[in-house]
């Protein structure tokens, strides 16, 4: 099948969405697909190359950080794909096509489909649906709201990352919505026998945004000063200065580490020497990066928030408090920290986990979508 990806971040730009949708386009060639992706190009990047099997095709869209795209930078790439994604799909003549986020992926595909008649599947997940990221997003729908309705109606089928994610969007779409977390390969990801770090290492990997709640995790760190750890924050984003400031204030210059933004094989590599994923974030639809971390064996401290509930068995290989309880947070890290055995178990519990979220059931719901899109096209 000829599967045309359309996604507006795709590594190494962007953040988890992009890495999901990497790793099923990597699943799907192996599966003997003929993988397209179009995406947003960014400086020092080539404007075309395959890797791993997927062609990708990057066009302009003024982007000025991996990390972070306003509504210019979603507009410019609209834009710049339309004219790419239409050529596309006359020439290379996709059977499906498959966008990955609502806004501004989802728009994409729309016009594309009707101009060529391309049957398109939409997956959602959290920020491109209203209410899913208010801190980020609410400026935005209120102006595009309405426009965003065609986008879901039109699409032969339409995907949620996490029941959370589903049900948000029900209160603003009348459509049938379906559920795939994102997945990943747990063959690739696997972190051997699992040792708890001496000492044990805490790691955040993501945007530096205020979704994230970052200044609330360096005071919750400052809370366990007297414990045995060491920090790693990887990623970047508008929130840096102030973190940096925060660390400061803290004393924490010499235990937490801020390395900037990396790739995704960096995230990996910093995982295999970590022991616990903080995450407090105000909101998440269903975090790659949480995934990643318990396939590769690591306990998670978080908030309850999106898919984090799917993710984390409180008690078992982790703890989840409201986002806002830095004294919960605390406890939690606390009880991991002082217990090596506690930590051990959590993790292995986590290893454990990873299996519901396996690429090769994710791809294989994704394979029966496609079929059935390719189906409504004969039919019309």
């Amino acid at each position: 099948m000829r599967i045309l990806v359309i996604i507006y971040e795709y590594p190494p730009v962007g953040g988890g969405g992009g890495r999901a949708a990497q790793d099923l386009c990597r699943e799907m060639h192996k599966r003997g697909h003929h993988i397209t992706v179009l995406t947003s190009n960014y400086r020092g990047l080539p404007r075309q190359e395959t890797k791993d099997g997927v062609r990708i095709v990057r066009v302009p869209a003024l982007r000025q950080q991996p990390y972070e795209a306003g509504l210019i930078t979603m507009g410019a790439f609209i834009l710049s794909g339309l004219w790419m994604g239409t050529s596309l799909a006359r020439i290379w003549r996709p059977e499906v096509i498959h966008a990955h986020f609502a806004v501004p992926s989802g728009a994409l595909a729309w016009v594309i489909s009707r101009l060529t008649r391309t049957s398109y599947v939409l997956t959602a997940h959290l920020g491109d649906v209203p209410g899913g990221v208010p801190e980020k997003t609410s400026n935005w729908f209120r102006w595009f709201y309405p426009f965003t309705h065609p986008v879901w109606k039109d699409a032969a089928q339409v995907v949620a990352v996490s029941h959370y994610t589903r049900q948000l969007a029900l209160n603003h779409y009348s459509r049938d919505i379906l559920v795939l977390p994102n997945g990943v390969d747990l063959a690739e990801l696997d972190p051997g026998e699992i040792r708890v770090g001496n000492p044990p290492q805490i790691i955040f990997a993501g945007r530096f945004v205020p979704q994230k709640n970052l200044i609330q995790l360096i005071n919750i760190l400052a809370e366990i000063k007297d414990l045995r750890w060491k920090c790693v924050l990887l990623g970047d984003g508008p929130t840096r200065q102030a973190m940096e400031g925060t660390i400061k204030a803290h004393h924490l210059e010499a235990r937490v580490a801020l390395p900037g933004w990396v790739t995704p094989e960096e995230v990996i590599e910093q995982f295999q020497k970590s022991d616990i994923l903080l995450m407090p974030s105000l909101s998440e639809g269903f975090p790659v990066v949480a995934v990643q971390a318990i396939a590769m064996g690591l306990a998670v401290v978080g908030s309850r928030v999106g898919g984090m509930v799917d993710i984390v068995d409180h008690g078992k290989n982790g703890y989840l408090y409201p986002s806002d309880d830095t004294a919960g947070m605390v406890n939690g890290l606390s009880r991991l920290l002082c217990n090596t055995e506690l930590l051990r178990t959590a993790r292995e519990a986590s290893r454990r986990i990873a299996h519901r979220f396996d690429l090769q059931a994710i791809a294989d719901g994704y394979e029966k979508i496609f079929d059935n899109a390719l189906a409504v096209i004969g039919e019309n």
